[in-house]
């Protein structure tokens, strides 16, 4: 399957580049800086509309998972906060469009869509990050709803959101496992509480915190998708669609670090002449360049195949190639851009840091790189079994 850009995709390329360089990229290290929730990029965002651009048009969105990642690398190259902001709603809407039930989709979804609601999703835990079948807390049925125990961690946009998607481990009335599924947990549920939000390295400015719940009630209603884990599968798989998107965010890192790059090597002099100038400084251009490329085209490879309809087993792989090769490349781009910077590139007085710091962050979230690999090995060598 090839791709090619559309006249809409290029065109909402073009704007965000537009207004991420004019009105994102000036407030960019004052939200890492501060790690304060950035309000006023969630408005502008709002203001744009873009809060459904990968879903369908009857929500007002574009319909396509292409057009997301393009968004969120030109946010991406300025101020990854700022990209995340999309994803944090775009993450709970995906789970909700496809595992949700239409009473559920009309109360949530256009609120989702104006910006007016915000959401989260919470499945981490402490001794399970990305042993999804580990979780512990449970959702013990009784009459009417369900009582959530437990805790949990990393959830990122808890602070602010006005329901929660919590991945719990179902059971009967007397304590028997059915499934997993997700609950939605609105913000001011009696038996919730919300910690304290963590001191991140990067992605300072979109909070993670931990929850804790004690006999929290929640309603059948608000369970996501049938009792016994389908509709937490059908959550999943939507996941699984959008991860081409985290792995956008990861291009736009890689492409915001050489943006930085290339202009302080050709500003700075030594020995006689821009740094610019030097073989060595130009072999390592030329390779985060085509390494950034190269990552850039894995990721709209696997977005089309999203929005051509391919989903399972068959996306699965390509969806962990583009999301672990994109984020390692953004590691290592950052890494070399740290090194043309030189003393300066250790210095909070310049924005590469950031860069080298918010790369790391997409090596872990949405499923750490060593989870990717897996995926992919056994794709190709069938699942590991145990004697």
């Amino acid at each position: 399957m090839t791709y090619e850009l559309t006249d809409d995709q290029v065109q909402i390329r073009d704007l965000i580049r537009r207004v991420a360089r004019e009105r994102v990229a000036p407030r960019a290290d004052e939200i890492d800086r501060t790690a304060e929730y950035p309000h006023d990029m969630y408005a502008l965002l709002k203001e744009l509309g873009l809060f459904t651009l990968p879903f369908p048009d009857a929500y007002g969105g574009a319909g396509s998972v292409m057009s997301a990642c393009i968004a969120v690398e030109e946010f991406g190259r300025v101020c990854y906060n700022t990209g995340y902001l999309l994803v944090v709603q775009w993450t709970p809407f995906g789970a909700i469009l496809e595992g949700g039930t239409e009473a559920q989709k009309a109360r949530l979804l256009p609120g989702l869509a104006s910006g007016e609601l915000r959401g989260a999703l919470s499945i981490t835990e402490a001794q399970s990050g990305s042993d999804v079948s580990g979780i512990r807390t449970t959702a013990r049925r009784t009459e009417g709803g369900y009582v959530l125990n437990g805790s949990k961690i990393w959830c990122t946009n808890s602070h602010i959101a006005d329901f929660i998607l919590v991945a719990a481990r179902t059971l009967d009335e007397e304590g028997q496992p059915l499934g997993i599924n997700l609950f939605i947990v609105e913000r001011n549920t009696p038996g919730l509480a919300i910690g304290n939000e963590e001191d991140k390295m990067g992605a300072r400015g979109v909070a993670s915190c931990p929850l804790y719940f004690d006999d929290a009630f929640i309603r059948s209603e608000d369970r996501l998708g049938p009792e016994g884990g389908q509709g937490f599968k059908v959550a999943m798989e939507a996941l699984n669609t959008s991860r081409p998107i985290v792995a956008a965010r990861a291009v736009g890192i890689a492409q915001g670090a050489i943006d930085h790059t290339v202009k302080f090597i050709q500003d700075r002099v030594a020995f006689g002449q821009t740094i610019s100038n030097f073989q060595g400084v130009r072999w390592m251009i030329a390779d985060m360049v085509t390494q950034t490329e190269a990552a850039r085209q894995l990721v709209y490879r696997t977005a089309s195949l999203v929005d051509a309809g391919v989903r399972g087993r068959e996306l699965a792989p390509m969806a962990a190639m583009a999301k672990m090769f994109a984020s390692d490349v953004a590691m290592k781009v950052a890494t070399d851009a740290v090194q043309l910077f030189g003393a300066a590139g250790i210095s909070n007085e310049y924005p590469i840091n950031r860069y080298f710091r918010d790369a790391k962050v997409v090596q872990i979230i949405e499923g750490t790189n060593q989870i990717q690999r897996n995926i992919i090995a056994d794709n190709v060598l069938g699942r590991v079994r145990k004697n």
